[in-house]
């Protein structure tokens, strides 16, 4: 078949006078294992879908020296830009690439695969709508790869690409893709994703990945990676209630004041009503304004001047959300961590938590770490070393704003940073509020004991209490009250 023909094998309505195209640009991974040929990958798609200019591909030749025996050049070097990764032959830092097909454009994220740089690989994969996961078809699932595998899955991806490569090394054998497959279907589904696409596939060749392998495959009837990626989804931050976290107040004249921000999810506009936290305060959407106009509306991703129809005291942290679909506030949350630092996560060690722009004190306690070998849970974990992935209690001293990382990526996300050496230390997804716990408070003479309303409920209606009525003052407050009456106590301290 020739190369035209295949092309529109893959692309049947090339010729079409109308091609459907999705707007909206795909955001992809590669990752995996070191070796397994991640950059090698985008490069050979960046090659066949004519994303290589004349100059940048002179440039290749030229820096690829002697072409292997498919006269090719090295397509890992249209990724691997730092002088280190080229003289090692390895990816070190994430490398973003742009390319587009008929029916869609695509960003994509190489990101390194040794265990050193872990971080790295969790910061690409922290805005990815799919991850390729590369395996080298010739060793299988390596920790690594199932390191990879679970660090996508807690960062929200639920799109898989399987994709077997080097698979002209062991004679295209269908068996060997089938035991792979098999392993990271059983990987997958414990972790929660059903969306997977296995190809087996040559980056180097080029089987598979924009062109279909022919002849060599004939037991191959699925999908090409392009193709694949075509028909992905993209994550949609406009679902659920407006968030607008509070980066700057805005203050030109005596006449205006503005509160400035990107949207971080769901939508506004002109007469919504909205609520500032932490301190509960209610206000209407007055007016939406960006650079050069004024707007009726606005989604996810704008970045806007909001202001409001009445004075109300808003600052750099705070948040403006939706009156009807607001945030969790709590002092607990439950949330799950990649460790980042040779130090790792010290136990009742305080960190500063970054979340936008709102940065506050927490105590981290670790609960449990998985095991990657086992894709199990080990209970009381009394440290989190470098790159190990665990579930903690975040303990904080004032109320803490947060979504959970399922339903908002923007606001169910943090990074932890050490007050000493001002180093990011982990990075973490909020799994979930933590059930109100117990509180004492004094006030001169009296006792302040917070409960969970249904164990006040049970102690009111006990006979202790009823005996000791007189002596008790019982207050029953809004979740605005309740934040407030906490700030007061922690400003107090």
């Amino acid at each position: 078949m020739t190369a035209s023909a295949t092309a529109a094998a893959v692309h049947p309505a090339a010729d079409a006078v109308a091609v459907t195209r999705d707007l909206r640009p795909l955001r992809l991974i590669t990752c995996g294992s070191v070796d397994d040929g991640k950059s090698t990958l985008i490069g050979r798609l960046l090659w066949d879908t004519k994303a290589v200019k004349e100059d940048q591909a002179a440039t290749l030749r030229r820096d690829s020296g002697q072409q292997n025996d498919l006269g090719l050049p090295d397509f890992a070097l249209l990724l691997d830009g730092l002088q280190a990764e080229r003289e090692q032959g390895i990816t070190i830092d994430v490398a973003y690439r742009y390319f587009a097909t008929d029916r869609r454009s695509f960003i994509v994220a190489d990101t390194p695969g040794h265990e050193q740089y872990t971080r790295n690989m969790a910061t690409g994969a922290s805005t990815a709508d799919l991850a390729v996961l590369l395996v080298d078809a010739r060793t299988g699932l390596l920790e690594q790869t199932r390191r990879h595998a679970t660090i996508a899955s807690l960062m929200g991806i639920k799109q898989f690409v399987l994709a077997v490569n080097k698979f002209d090394l062991v004679g295209y054998d269908q068996a060997i893709f089938d035991a792979i497959s098999h392993d990271f279907r059983e990987l997958a589904l414990s972790l929660g994703v059903r969306q997977i696409t296995a190809i087996p596939m040559s980056a180097l060749k080029g089987e598979n990945v924009v062109y279909p392998a022919g002849a060599v495959m004939l037991w191959y009837d699925g999908p090409t990676l392009v193709e694949t990626l075509e028909l992905a989804t993209v994550r949609s931050a406009q679902a659920g209630g407006f968030r607008l976290p509070v980066q700057r107040v805005s203050r030109p004249g005596e006449s205006f004041r503005g509160y400035q921000g990107t949207v971080a999810g769901g939508s506004v506009k002109p007469g919504d009503s909205v609520v500032i936290l932490p301190s509960g305060m209610i206000a209407n959407v007055k007016q939406i304004v960006t650079f050069d106009l004024v707007r009726n509306a606005a989604v996810a991703g704008d970045a806007i001047t909001l202001v409001l129809d009445r004075q109300v005291d808003v600052s750099r942290g705070d948040m403006i959300v939706s009156l009807d679909a607001q945030p969790m506030t709590g002092l607990e949350f439950e949330a799950q961590i990649v460790a980042l630092q040779p130090d790792g996560i010290e136990p009742g060690k305080r960190y500063w938590l970054k979340s936008g722009s709102r940065r506050q004190r927490v105590s981290v306690k670790p609960l449990s770490q998985l095991e990657l070998s086992s894709g199990s849970w080990r209970s009381h974990a009394d440290r989190l070393a470098m790159n190990a992935i665990g579930k903690v209690r975040l303990s904080f001293d004032e109320p803490a704003i947060f979504d959970t990382y399922d339903q908002n990526r923007s606001t169910g996300a943090f990074i932890l940073i050490d007050p000493d050496t001002h180093n990011t230390i982990a990075g973490g997804m909020i799994a979930a509020k933590r059930s109100g716990g117990i509180g004492i408070r004094y006030e001169g003479e009296r006792v302040v004991l917070s409960l969970p309303a249904d164990l006040a409920d049970q102690i009111m209606a006990s006979e202790l209490f009823a005996n000791r009525r007189d002596e008790a003052d019982v207050r029953r407050m809004t979740s605005a009250q309740a934040t407030e009456l906490f700030q007061n106590a922690a400003s107090d301290i």
